[in-house]
């Protein structure tokens, strides 16, 4: 098992940057890819960005891509989302998530994901 515990959302104006941390501990090891998704009230979750395993291999969605940026120190068995130029859209509950994996391979879909963290609310004002 695994738990994911994440924090760093808060109340931000728009244009203004928050850094989000998700926290694993368990069962840990490097060889899980993290992911970040979020949900806004009255929407279904939609993927933000994606890591793999060993970092090499990134993705976001275009909604965030060249604001956001996604990385992971496995020393800390943590995951971070550095969240730039926040726009009132970016509203929403973020919630990271893991799955097992040894390769590049990016996962997009929320069912790929077994481990889930239960979110951090950021809210952008406009």
């Amino acid at each position: 098992q695994v738990q994911l515990v994440e924090s760093g959302g808060g109340l931000v104006q728009a244009g203004g940057s928050l850094r989000l941390s998700c926290a694993a501990s368990g069962r840990t090891s490097s060889s899980y890819a993290m992911g970040w998704f979020r949900q806004a009230p009255g929407k279904e979750r939609e993927f933000v960005a994606v890591i793999s395993w060993s970092g090499g291999s990134l993705h976001y969605a275009d909604s965030v891509k060249g604001r956001f940026t996604i990385s992971r120190d496995n020393a800390k068995n943590t995951v971070y989302l550095q969240m730039n130029s926040l726009k009132p859209e970016d509203t929403a509950v973020y919630s990271c998530a893991a799955r097992h994996s040894y390769t590049e391979t990016y996962y997009i879909l929320a069912h790929e994901y077994l481990y889930w963290g239960r979110g951090t609310q950021v809210t952008v004002s406009s």
